[in-house]
């Protein structure tokens, strides 16, 4: 199995989760899978170098941290949800509109 075969069936199965896991809609999500997996290929590659321009000519003057002082207050890191977590709208469907917030009244004094 080639490397795109790979991708296209993550996308599809990504596809298939966030639509609630129907059955008998394999051939939409294998479509809509390979699309996305084509449009994926043909996007611009990011250069190693862009990532970590702003600080690749900096030296660093901190002074080193006691780490066994540290270790006791360390906090766990808190993960961010990836960016293709995001639910595939499929063609055809429209997305949920959000509703406008109403505007706050100011306290009263």
């Amino acid at each position: 199995m080639s490397t795109d075969d790979k991708r296209i069936r993550e996308f599809a199965y990504q596809i298939w989760e966030s639509e609630g896991k129907p059955e008998g809609h394999e051939a939409r999500h294998w479509e809509m899978a390979r699309k996305l997996a084509e449009a994926e290929a043909l996007a611009p590659k990011k250069s190693p170098k862009a990532a970590g321009s702003k600080t690749a000519g900096k030296t660093s003057t901190a002074k080193p941290v006691d780490t066994k002082a540290s270790d006791a207050k360390a906090k766990p890191a808190v993960k961010a949800k990836p960016a293709s977590a995001a639910k595939v709208i499929p063609p055809g469907e429209k997305a949920a509109e959000k509703k406008p917030r109403a505007p706050r009244k100011p306290p009263a004094a």
